[in-house]
């Protein structure tokens, strides 16, 4: 069932709502991956990589909300469960237990690395079938991409 009807051509809107589909999944796990580091690290660096996992939660779960309302203004239903997010996403999971700051700080860089990989692919894909979603990816990329700079100078 459709509720919303699409602007974009059935082809464009394949392409387009996969892609947004895709960085839904990713967004909301890295969002969970950062939350389970954010309660689990330690070491001399706890302070100031708890606070700026923080910071990557509130960006992933702003940019998730902006691309399931895309997805929605577009009459794609969008997918933010978790079986949805566990199958699909692209991020390794997070350690269990404590987590030394060091090993934090690389996971992250390791996790930022993969979203933005698959969001680059996104802003690729999306040029000519939509525009508007390709400079929400765009918008998405730069941010994570940010992120990562300052995580890879924690540990540089």
């Amino acid at each position: 069932m459709s509720v919303v009807k699409s602007p974009l051509p059935d082809d464009d809107l394949k392409t387009v709502s996969e892609a947004l589909r895709g960085a839904l999944v990713d967004l909301v796990d890295l969002s969970l991956v950062a939350k389970q580091i954010h309660w689990n690290v330690v070491g001399p660096r706890f302070r100031s990589i708890h606070l700026q996992l923080d910071e990557v939660v509130d960006v992933a779960r702003t940019h998730s909300d902006t691309v399931a309302e895309r997805a929605s203004a577009l009459g794609v239903p969008p997918d933010g469960r978790a079986a949805t997010v566990a199958s699909g996403s692209g991020i390794e999971a997070a350690p269990a237990g404590w987590i030394k700051d060091t090993d934090a700080v690389r996971t992250m860089v390791d996790a930022l690395g993969a979203v933005i990989t698959r969001m680059r692919e996104r802003v690729q894909g999306t040029g000519d079938a939509d525009p508007v979603s390709q400079d929400i990816f765009i918008g998405i990329t730069a941010d994570l991409e940010k992120h990562h700079w300052m995580f890879q100078a924690e540990n540089a």
